[in-house]
């Protein structure tokens, strides 16, 4: 996992924040210069997705990214920067030792996670840092504001967070729909399916482990509320610490299933498995991270644009880092 760093540099700071149009503008250049090189950035994420790389490993990563910025034009990359598998990619006037340097900060993570590759999409973080970077840099050429992006470790990469090994489940139920005034005893009710599934997966929730995790949502209930639903859908996620637990879950939350269609009458749920692993590497996933990166960039150029804004990030940085201070003395009060 690596993070990205945007400084950029204000010439004026006492000036007011301009116009809406001509942000609106500069917004729109981000989307379109972003949309311009999808290609060239799926290509650079499908290139880390398909040769994971466990964290202080990620030398084809690395060399994916470096050469990335260097066939751009215009950056200055360091490679093996402080360590092996980092890089720091520069571009424009600004430099870390001036006074009024804003710091924007972008994430571009592209270590592998052991046994599952990057089913949390870290090739997706990596594309969405480097494509927010173009972006942003295609607009500050015309407005003359300096920007550097550095790219370096993060303390926490060596340790993932929370269960790792999940799997992505739809249940859909088959009914009979039927007027529910009229006629309900001719209807086979797959809401009453789905809220039974539900129920029965809430429950189970008393005997899990206390790092397994199951959570969802009925995506599909119904049309009408006088009409007995003949088809509802659920989706799932199901999250353990361990890939051998995954199927005891699994098996688990199957019966939670079957047992809601034959209470209630329904064709059995059609149940269809996912992975994390396939989304994050399949097509679909670029339109959502390239979005992911129009974002960031246009947050970045609104704070850079708009010195009222940046206060206020100053300041909400300021306080967080000094409660976090005051934590860690208080902390320290207590060890001792």
């Amino acid at each position: 996992m690596s993070s990205c760093c945007n400084s950029v540099g204000s010439r004026d700071a006492g000036r007011k924040c301009v116009g809406a149009e001509f942000v609106a503008d500069l917004k729109q250049k981000i989307s379109l210069c972003v949309d311009e090189a999808k290609t060239k950035l799926h290509r650079l994420s499908q290139d880390i997705w398909t040769r994971p790389e466990l964290a202080y490993h990620e030398t084809n990563a690395h060399d994916t990214l470096v050469a990335f910025f260097q066939q751009e034009g215009g950056w200055t990359v360091d490679s093996h920067f402080k360590l092996g598998t980092a890089f720091r990619a520069c571009w424009g006037t600004g430099t870390s030792g001036q006074a009024e340097v804003v710091h924007v900060g972008f994430l571009c993570e592209y270590a592998a996670l052991p046994g599952i590759g990057h089913a949390c999409g870290h090739n997706l973080i990596a594309e969405v840092g480097a494509a927010a970077g173009l972006g942003l840099k295609a607009v500050l050429e015309n407005v003359q504001l300096p920007v550097r992006v550095q790219v370096r470790p993060q303390q926490n990469r060596a340790k993932p967070k929370g269960s790792q090994h999940r799997a992505g489940v739809t249940i859909k139920y088959h009914g009979k729909a039927s007027h529910a005034s009229a006629y309900p005893w001719e209807g086979i009710n797959a809401l009453d399916a789905a809220v039974l599934c539900y129920n029965n997966l809430s429950v189970l929730r008393q005997q899990l482990k206390p790092d397994w995790r199951v959570h969802g949502i009925i995506k599909h209930g119904g049309v009408k509320p006088n009409i007995i639903p003949s088809y509802t859908e659920l989706e799932y996620y199901l999250r353990t610490p361990t890939r051998a637990e995954l199927p005891v879950l699994e098996a688990k939350a199957g019966k939670c299933f079957r047992a809601a269609a034959m209470a209630t009458g329904c064709e059995s749920g059609a149940v269809e498995k996912w992975s994390a692993l396939k989304v994050t590497g399949g097509d679909g996933a670029q339109f959502f991270t390239l979005r992911a990166a129009k974002a960031l960039a246009m947050t970045a150029l609104d704070v850079l644009l708009c010195p009222e804004l940046l206060q206020r990030v100053k300041q909400e940085f300021s306080e967080a880092r000094q409660r976090e201070e005051s934590m860690q003395r208080g902390a320290s009060r207590h060890a001792d």
